[in-house]
């Protein structure tokens, strides 16, 4: 599997492209949605960026605090980051908190915020899943040809499944679908319904938290903590988490 490429005596890395067009389509999906509701398009390019900033830090440090074994003997490789490693949970963390303390600094509605952000950033999701399958990472379990045949899952994906005379499981592939699937509702809900401010941050935790719960099952690869799959862990937390601002919305316990 080829996974870069040279251009000008520069090497590229299709991991890191497939960040930066998912960070790319998101920043024009976000802006657009903020101008619609009333906040200036350059308050939103600052959120982006430093919040992209905090996002891309805390997916790193996530990843290398549940693999310290191996990066406290390896620092350099810290720095790495075409190599794969960054955990979404980590960069969901560290960018929404950001993202509340600018709200809060700035009085707006940290709801709102999400709201707006949030549709664009499980689109760049399921775009930068596509880098895991060039570093071939992020896959499940050891599974037969026929079976991948019967899940329709395409032939140049299952040419790059094809890893030290074995098929695996795409697991990046089916969360990449299900990313893209989860977009396409939040648009239709957010344009089709007069919703509430936190319903879009409701159903992006709730969708992406039941799909990753699921796919993280059949991932070979997962961060461990006590023994237990922790983005399962987070997932869970993240589906309870939906659910309850779509409870207290419904009773009018937020306010705008």
């Amino acid at each position: 599997m080829i996974n870069s490429f040279t251009l000008f005596g520069i090497t590229i890395h299709f991991y890191s492209l497939c960040i930066l067009l998912g960070i790319i389509l998101a920043y024009f999906i976000i802006t657009k949605e903020a101008v619609k509701r009333g906040i200036d398009k350059n308050t939103m390019s600052d959120i982006i960026f430093y919040g992209l900033l905090c996002g891309i830090v805390g997916a790193r440090l996530y990843y290398v605090i549940f693999n310290f074994d191996y990066y406290s003997s390896n620092l350099l490789d810290i720095f790495k980051i075409w190599n794969g490693g960054l955990a979404i949970h980590g960069g969901i963390l560290a960018g929404g908190l950001f993202v509340f303390f600018y709200a809060r600094n700035k009085k707006i509605s940290f709801l709102k915020l999400a709201d707006i952000i949030l549709p664009g950033v499980i689109v760049a999701q399921a775009l930068g899943r596509w880098g895991n399958f060039f570093n071939q990472e992020a896959y499940g379990s050891m599974v037969s040809l026929d079976l991948l045949h019967r899940l329709l899952v395409p032939e140049f994906i299952i040419k790059g499944m094809y890893i030290k005379g074995a098929y695996y499981l795409p697991t990046f592939y089916f969360e990449s679908i299900w990313c893209i699937l989860g977009f396409m509702f939040m648009i239709f809900m957010r344009n089709k319904y007069k919703i509430k401010v936190g319903t879009i941050t409701a159903i992006y935790l709730i969708w992406y938290s039941v799909g990753r719960f699921v796919i993280e099952a059949f991932r070979t690869d997962s961060l461990m903590i006590f023994g237990i799959k922790q983005a399962q862990v987070i997932s869970v937390i993240g589906i309870i988490a939906g659910v309850l601002i779509l409870i207290k919305k419904n009773r009018k316990l937020y306010k705008e």
